[in-house]
């Protein structure tokens, strides 16, 4: 152990007061014997002396050695682990220490309290470990390189964590990276890990020591410890006091006051120390704070601070009063080695037995234990104390003891004769020599303040003689020129080696030399001296090759190269080992010039594109690099900035042409000259282009959705041979091309298709050859696909006449985009195939007459509809026509909704069309009611096939029959037509009061007299109190002429009035009653009526008629009713008089007296007749209405379906008389 003071012999250090105790250290738990722990913790005592030495050596001051212990903590770690294997414990002193918060944390003099330890092992396993790969320590040598790796997985960072690397603990290195120091990152994407290295390069004497690495990534940290050795360094003498050098070892050990000179290691300028007045630091550490313990180690050279804080926090106790001892040893006491120290207790009982201890075991008396009894005095001497007397001691009187510390300082051992400055050669055997006071004492040297470790293999060895003490240094070279010191426990001593070389002559310097390509180049020189050198060409080293070789022979040195590369060529020095002497010499090596154009193929053509740039590099060989010249037609090109130049380099030329042109192609010539020869080659160049555009193509044929298109070839195929040609379109009004064909259409013809019929086209070429593809073409001239129509369709025979024929057909089902120009009519006779156009020009109607034909003669006839696209496909009548007039009796076909009354309202318009047959032209003949029609009111139209009835504006006296004849020579047809023009009613005749009871009133009233001309469907009845005569509708639809009103406010009197109402809606006026009544107040006596049981039965009635209909064909259609009487009625419904019954077609529905019927998806086949009738035990009634299907299908398409032809004629006929305009 360190001595920290130089306190006298017998000097004791007074006790401090003692903090009280809080809580048990866990030395305690240990329960085992207080005896035996001083010799325990001096056991363990050098391994935390160590700590302060290792900080030096890696830079910091020794003042922070308790900082470095909890960091790196492997010599604390251990003191309790041997405490608990001897099983021994501190006693009740240990017991009575202040806890360790009483210092600093990092100073804690003993192991911490369970709880704390518990807490530290939660925050390290709470910490997360980064490091899949630490750094480890390793050892270099003075000049080498070495590397230390740290790798951190990244599998779950989001981004790259930190690192920094530190020396000792505060320096970060980050700052110190530069030439010797190198700090790389990586990261390797597939196992997403980071790698992180710190290199030293060219590590030097001080680079030793302790290093940290720790990496950090938002709350996660990681560190880690390793040491560096570096050996055989140089440095200067460190300044530093001797105590520091010195480690505490225990009792009894092998070790026991060995120096331990690792803290010296730092350099420092070594300054001459001045004496300074001796200070206990026992005192200053019991009085000073615990912050200010780091700043007294460092001031002291304190190295086992550790060690003295455990005695310290020993010493400071709380005193108990002792029944035993009147006065008890005191805490410490110190003596210089040799010398004598005295302890005294006094005791309160001189009968007590008194029993010396040293670390537990007894003390007898003896010539170094002397004890003397001076009335209740006990005093035990000690004489010759040596540094194994350094311990605790304790006495014991009865049950009690009291114990003490003993300081055992050991003298400085002196430089008696200082080491002297010497100068020698190399090779030579140098010898350092020094005296120091005592033989045999422990004696460091250092070389550049690097401590000298001798070895079998070294060239320092160090011989003691006594009090001599020499280092010897065998074959001394350079290197060993250093400033060399003796270091010991009282002072040191330096001195200066200084080693020189022999002068060295020049005998044979080197000569320059020019060679061939090829040949050998052999250096050589001689000098005065049988030593080693070095060669370098142009400041580089030359290392031995199969290519080169180097040869040493005596004084003689050789750099031989059998065959001689360009790369030889430079500048080369031999430099003697350890002289500053130089033989240079210049090696020029040279080449004939060489033109490489093995990549241009066989005939030397370099073909280019015109508009691109070409950079034609033509590799050249020889040395000295050649002189290039390129030509062209015997004009050379110049290097420069123009469109086609020249640019040479040493090992290449390079022809430049910045917008290659057609005129560029062409022979270029190259001409390579140097010192030793010429060459000359001849390259081609070819500039290619696209083809110029074609011409605008032809369109020579036109379809509905096709056309054929043909063109010729450009004019300039670019130079290159034409491939093929892409074909596109557009609408005329678009600006969007479509590529038509995705492979090179080789042809000069094609045939776009899918094109839409009637649409404006245009078309265009692009012609491709190997460099690209031209411009278009100027489009086509526009050109619409058009296709002829379909035949028309459904000819058939109108009218013939002795000379005439008049057909009439239908346009043709499909007329296409060219829409439809006319039509052209055409017939042949019976017997003969010549077809005779009747319609010199052609004609938009679809009915034609054929004039002058002889009478009897029979034709074939066919219609053509024609088109910009031309004529279509012919549709003939199926037979011959004889031309002969025929009589047909007339025929009157009255639509369906006609053969019922026809009723509208007042106002509005009628316009009947009744169609007719008859030829020749029928008479036709109206009366209404029998009287002939008033031509003034009624407006008649008739036409060859039909008559129309028309009326502007509708009023009731138009109703009535209307009768009409229709008559063709003899025959005769008649018909008739009701119509009914409608109106609101009238209002009622007489509305009176019948009886007036509680809150109650019944009336009854007349129908009116004017009933609109049509059935009266209800009546609506308002109130009105006589107070206010505001008109309140109490009841509406009422069908009978008696009501009651009911729920009317008492003490009221009100009035009534009542609105007839048919189809047209209210009447216009209302008859309201003449008298009021009266709602009388209570204390009226109400009799109640006496009612004869009311008899319900009733006869099928509808109460909602039907209503002729029109459906369209394909839609649902439904016919509504509404019936009532009692008991309930059977429903059937009839369609032309048959009842329908399981049809699925029809569905049936009735609901609250409302009957329906639905018809899915009507065809014309349909319409008809529909007839509802009801059904009870007191009656029958029935009610028709008339359903009209519109729509239909062709012909054609009735006939596919398998229609009967007989039946579809009959239908398209009534089609065509109900509605000839849509035919």
């Amino acid at each position: 152990m360190p001595e920290p003071t130089k306190k006298e012999e017998n000097e004791v250090l007074a006790p401090a007061p003692a903090p009280p105790p809080e809580e048990p250290n866990k030395e305690k738990e240990a329960g085992t014997a207080p005896a035996k722990e001083p010799n325990k913790e001096k056991e363990a005592g050098p391994a935390p002396a160590k700590e302060p030495s290792k900080e030096k050596e890696a830079g910091p001051a020794p003042a922070k050695e308790p900082s470095k212990e909890k960091e790196a903590g492997p010599a604390p770690a251990k003191e309790p682990n041997k405490e608990k294997e001897a099983g021994t414990s501190p006693g009740k002193d240990e017991e009575d220490a202040s806890p360790p918060g009483a210092l600093p944390p990092e100073w804690s003099i003993g192991e911490p309290p369970a709880g704390e330890e518990q807490d530290k092992q939660n925050a390290n396993s709470q910490l997360s470990t980064l490091f899949v790969e630490k750094p480890q320590g390793g050892a270099v040598k003075v000049g080498e390189n070495i590397t230390f790796i740290a790798k951190v997985k990244a599998e779950d960072l989001l981004r790259k964590p930190t690192v920094k690397w530190f020396k000792g603990k505060w320096m970060d290195l980050a700052s110190k990276a530069g030439k010797h120091l190198q700090l790389k990152e990586t990261f390797e994407r597939h196992s997403r890990v980071y790698t992180f290295e710190m290199q030293i390069i060219k590590a030097k004497e001080n680079y030793a020591g302790n290093y940290r690495c720790e990496v950090t990534y938002k709350d996660k940290f990681d560190s880690c410890s390793f040491d560096l050795e570096v050996h055989e360094s140089t440095g200067t003498t460190p300044n530093i006091d001797i105590r520091s050098a010195f480690k505490r070892s225990g009792e009894g050990q092998d070790d026991a006051g060995e120096l331990d000179f690792s803290g010296l290691l730092k350099r420092r300028e070594v300054k001459p120390q001045e004496e300074q007045p001796e200070v206990d630091v026992w005192e200053l550490l019991k009085n000073a704070k615990p912050s200010e313990y780091e700043k007294i180690a460092f001031q002291y050279g304190i190295t086992d601070l550790r060690g003295m804080l455990r005695r310290l926090k020993r010493m400071r106790r709380v005193e108990k009063k002792s029944a035993a001892f009147a006065r008890i040893l005191d805490p410490a006491y110190q003596v210089d080695k040799g010398g004598r120290v005295r302890f005294v207790v006094e005791l309160a009982d001189p009968k007590l037995e008194v029993k010396w201890y040293k670390n537990g075991q007894e003390i007898r008396p003896s010539t170094k234990y002397i004890f003397e009894h001076k009335g209740c005095e006990r005093i035990m001497f000690i004489n010759n104390c040596v540094l194994t007397d350094d311990s605790e001691y304790y006495v014991t009187a009865g049950d009690e003891k009291c114990s003490t510390e003993l300081f055992v300082r050991e003298p400085p051992v002196m430089v008696t004769k200082q080491l002297e400055d010497t100068k020698a050669y190399c090779g030579e055997r140098v010898e350092l020599e020094c005296e120091v006071s005592e033989d045999d004492a422990n004696v460091k040297w250092f070389k550049n303040g690097e401590e000298i470790v001798p070895g079998p293999k070294s060239r320092y060895h160090i011989r003691v003689e006594g009090k001599k003490h020499i280092l010897v240094i065998d074959g001394a070279t350079k290197a060993d020129t250093a400033e060399y010191s003796v270091m010991t426990t009282g002072g040191q001593s330096s001195a200066k080696l200084s080693v020189d070389l022999k002068p060295l002559k020049i005998l044979t310097p080197l000569t320059d030399q020019t060679v061939n390509l090829g040949k050998e180049i052999c250096l050589k020189c001689e000098v005065s001296e049988n030593i080693t050198g070095k060669w370098t060409k142009n400041g580089l080293p030359v290392q031995e090759t199969d290519h080169l070789k180097i040869v040493h022979k005596g004084r003689i040195h050789k750099l031989v190269i059998a065959n001689a590369l360009v790369e030889d060529e430079g500048d080369y020095v031999f430099t003697p080992d350890a002289y500053s002497v130089t033989l240079p010499a210049k090696v020029h090596v040279i080449d004939p010039p060489k033109i490489n154009l093995d990549g241009l193929g066989a005939d030397n053509t370099v073909t280019v594109i015109a508009g691109n740039k070409l950079r034609l590099e033509i590799p050249i060989s020889g040395e000295p690099p050649p002189k290039a010249i390129w030509s062209r037609a015997d004009k050379a090109i110049m290097e420069g900035s123009g469109r086609i130049r020249a640019e040479n380099y040493p090992d290449s030329t390079t022809l430049v042409i910045d917008i290659a042109e057609k005129d560029d192609s062409g022979v270029y010539h190259i001409n390579l000259k140097n010192e030793a020869g010429e060459a000359h080659a001849s390259i081609n160049i070819k500039v290619v282009d696209i083809p110029d555009p074609p011409v605008a193509p032809n369109v020579t044929d036109v379809g509905d959705d096709w056309c054929i298109m043909t063109w010729e070839p450009p004019l300039y195929d670019g130079g290159s041979p034409i491939l093929g040609y892409f074909i596109e379109r557009k609408k005329k009004q678009s600006s969007r091309w479509m590529r038509l064909n995705f492979d090179l259409c080789k042809e000069t013809t094609f045939e776009p298709k899918k094109m839409i019929e009637g649409v404006a086209y245009e078309v265009r070429i692009f012609a491709v050859n190997a460099v690209g593809i031209s411009k278009p073409s100027m489009p086509s001239k526009p050109f619409v696909p058009l296709a002829v129509t379909s035949p028309p369709t459904l000819l058939t025979v109108d009218s013939v006449t002795d000379t005439t024929v008049t057909m009439k057909w239908r346009p043709p089902d499909q007329i296409g985009a060219a829409g439809l120009d006319g039509y052209v009519l055409e017939y042949c006779f019976e017997g003969t195939d010549d077809w005779i156009v009747a319609n010199t020009e052609l004609i938009e109607k679809t009915k034609f007459t054929i004039t002058g034909l002889p009478t009897d003669s029979r034709i074939f006839v066919r219609v053509k509809a024609v088109n910009a696209a031309g004529a279509s496909e012919p549709k003939y009548y199926s037979q011959p026509i004889l031309v002969k007039e025929i009589i047909e009796p007339p025929k009157i076909r009255i639509p369906r909704h006609l053969k019922q009354t026809y009723i509208r309202r007042v106002g509005e318009a009628i316009n009947l069309v009744i169609p007719f047959q008859g030829k020749p032209r029928p008479e036709l003949i109206w009366t209404k009611d029998g009287a002939p029609i008033d031509k003034n009111q009624i407006n008649i139209r008739n036409s060859e096939t039909d008559t129309i009835i028309f009326i502007r504006k509708a009023e009731r006296s138009h109703s009535g029959k209307y009768d009409l004849q229709v008559k063709v020579e003899k025959f005769v047809e008649t018909a008739s037509i009701d119509i009914r023009v409608i109106d609101r009613p009238g209002p009622p005749q007489l509305v009176k009061i019948d009886d007036v009871w509680g809150e109650n009133v019944a009336l009854s009233w007349t129908p009116p007299r004017d009933n609109g001309n049509t059935a009266i469907t209800g009546y609506t009845i308002q109130k009105a109190d006589k107070k206010s005569m505001e008109w309140f509708t109490v009841i509406e639809h009422y069908h009978r002429t008696n009501a009651t009103i009911t729920e009317l406010v008492i003490g009221n009197e009100y009035y009534f009035r009542v609105f007839a109402e048919n189809m047209c809606g209210l009447s216009e006026d209302a008859t309201m009653t003449k008298e009021s009544a009266v709602i009388a107040k209570d204390g009226k006596i109400y009799k109640n009526p006496v009612y004869e049981d009311f008899d319900f039965s009733e006869a099928p009635m509808f109460t909602q008629p039907l209503v002729n209909t029109y459906a369209v064909a394909g839609y649902n259609a439904t016919l509504n009713c509404s019936v009532r009487g009692n008991p309930k009625p059977k429903i059937t419904w009839m369609k032309n008089k048959v009842a329908i019954i399981d049809d699925p077609r029809y569905r049936m529905f009735s609901n609250q007296g409302v009957c329906t019927l639905e018809i899915r998806k009507p065809s014309p086949y349909d319409g008809g007749t529909y007839c509802c009738k009801a059904v009870n035990d007191l009656g029958t009634v029935e009610i028709e209405c008339k359903l009209e299907v519109k729509g239909g299908l062709s012909f054609c398409r009735l006939l596919l379906q398998g229609v009967p032809p007989n039946i579809i004629d009959s239908y398209l006929r009534d089609l065509h008389s109900s509605s000839p305009e849509e035919y």
